[in-house]
């Protein structure tokens, strides 16, 4: 898929913020979501995505809205500090196929990086049940 195109009120994201698909909430408020990855590369990755715009990547976030999401990717950041103590945290973001972007509404992942634990590929993972990503989802809500 091109770096730039019209956006797809059809992707993953869109229907996870319509309520029409099911995630393990970390975080929500007007501005942003933040949910566990359900193909997690890491414990405790954990994605935030806004909400009330219809941007594909990083460039097409509305610029009027840009500062309170990137507040909002910091809290998230900072609770999963707070809540598991990694040794170091990625933030992470792709922008078009190339990059790497697999679903085409903007969003940031948060890895935390544990010495000795080699993260897996980006969507290279099995799939998660929300059994198995809650506990830690309470850890990172934990931290805030």
């Amino acid at each position: 898929m091109t770096l730039h195109a019209p956006y797809d009120a059809s992707n993953i994201f869109n229907k996870i913020l319509r309520g029409e698909m099911p995630c393990v909430k970390v975080f929500e408020d007007e501005v942003a979501l933040a949910l566990m990855d359900v193909f997690p590369q890491v414990e405790g990755h954990t994605l935030v995505i806004p909400k009330q715009v219809e941007a594909r990547n990083f460039l097409d976030m509305p610029e009027a809205k840009l500062g309170d999401y990137m507040l909002r990717v910091q809290k998230v950041t900072r609770a999963v500090e707070a809540g598991l103590k990694p040794d170091g945290i990625r933030v992470i973001q792709f922008n078009g196929a190339p990059a790497g972007q697999t679903v085409y509404h903007l969003h940031f992942h948060i890895m935390p990086i544990f010495d000795g634990v080699k993260p897996g590929a980006h969507a290279s993972g099995g799939m998660k049940s929300a059994a198995d990503l809650e506990p830690v989802a309470a850890r990172i809500r934990a931290g805030f």
